[in-house]
């Protein structure tokens, strides 16, 4: 492929739609349908399930399948309990930070639409020093303006319902994307970006490419497992984000090292297939793309897991988007990362035969 940018207007526009768009696990379908509409130029067919993971199909008849996958569903909260005097506690749906929410707005996701509330915290004038509280979970509360539970309740919320964060898309200092949901929305965005450019290109593949974008990976990589049965593949490529450590407070000695700007990061873990991890290594440095790399312990802990160990073994291979301030509302990646991974998983795909197993045995 040509050293030209990858990303041009549509894609963008695309990227900001679909990142604006709130995406809480088990509440996906909204995302996945402006997901599955970008598409629709470039596959062949879709599949979906019953809790909302998508899949765009290219070459459907081959036996031979192939999956690029990311996740689509972001971090958010729940209603647990609303108080007397009409103030809202919460509990996670996934990793949400519990340190970041005090002066936060919110979006209260009802069944009238949204409640706009704000997770409020005692002014700095009033806390007793000598007893200074962090914000925990049992401490944060939403303020929605209502004087009681009454009030809340008459607005449509209720306990179970999912709360997200607003904040939208923008572009730092040129080329660093900023916004809550990176993880993983950027996954999706960029296998579609993969799809585009395989019709673009007018590329043949000689098997079944799956893009798969599966649901509730931040509660326990399930829509992962769910469409890894649906679809039966015998090689997956996933991409997830991980994280940038040269930023404060993160120690790389066990952490590791990795860095924005630098390159997609390739795994190693038990889960990555070796043989398909070195054909993914050696594409990069046939292709001069830069990438960095990264030891995992037993679990990648990103839907390669659920892949991996699903229909008997797959094999499967993790390449990673670097990414700043994981599971905030500013999370953080730099353009060139984004398009160097689109261009490592196309290149990658070049290179996969028709039946290969990549066996150790052969």
């Amino acid at each position: 492929m040509a050293s030209k940018s990858i990303l041009n207007k549509k894609s963008l526009d695309f990227l900001e739609k679909y990142l604006n768009n709130a995406s809480p696990t088990g509440y996906e379908w909204e995302g996945q349908k402006i997901w599955m509409d970008y598409l629709k130029p470039y596959v062949d067919e879709f599949i979906t399930d019953t809790y909302g993971s998508a899949v765009a199909v290219i070459n459907p008849d081959a036996k031979f399948k192939v999956v690029i996958e990311g996740h689509a569903d972001e971090i958010s909260w729940y209603v647990n309990y609303i108080s007397d005097n009409g103030l809202i506690y919460v509990i996670r749906n996934g990793g949400s930070d519990h340190q970041i929410a005090p002066s936060k707005i919110v979006n209260i996701h009802t069944k009238n639409g949204i409640v706009k509330g704000v997770f409020g915290w005692p002014a700095i004038h009033t806390r007793n020093k000598a007893k200074e509280q962090a914000p925990k979970p049992d401490n944060i509360t939403i303020d929605v303006g209502a004087k009681d539970k009454e009030e809340v309740e008459k607005m449509g919320v209720h306990v179970g319902c999912v709360i997200t964060y607003p904040d939208e898309f923008h572009i730092l200092n040129k080329d660093k994307f900023v916004c809550r949901a990176l993880d993983n929305r950027m996954g999706g965005f960029m296998i579609a970006e993969v799809a585009r450019l395989l019709k673009e290109n007018k590329k043949t593949l000689p098997f079944g490419l799956y893009i798969t974008n599966s649901v509730q990976e931040e509660i326990g990589l399930r829509g992962a497992e769910m469409i890894a049965q649906t679809i039966k593949p015998n090689v997956a490529i996933v991409t997830d984000v991980t994280h940038d450590t040269t930023t404060p407070m993160i120690e790389q000695k066990t952490q590791g090292y990795a860095e924005i700007g630098k390159g997609p990061v390739i795994a190693y873990a038990p889960a990555v297939q070796q043989k398909l991890r070195d054909l993914i290594t050696d594409t990069a440095e046939a292709n001069k793309i830069p990438f960095q790399r990264a030891a995992l312990s037993r679990a990648t802990g990103t839907d390669t897991d659920a892949f991996a160990y699903s229909n008997g073994g797959v094999a499967s291979a993790l390449i990673s988007l670097p990414l700043r301030y994981m599971h905030t509302t500013v999370e953080m990646v730099h353009r060139d990362d984004v398009e160097n991974v689109i261009k490592l998983i196309y290149e990658t795909l070049l290179k996969i035969e028709d039946g290969e197993t990549f066996s150790y045995f052969k």
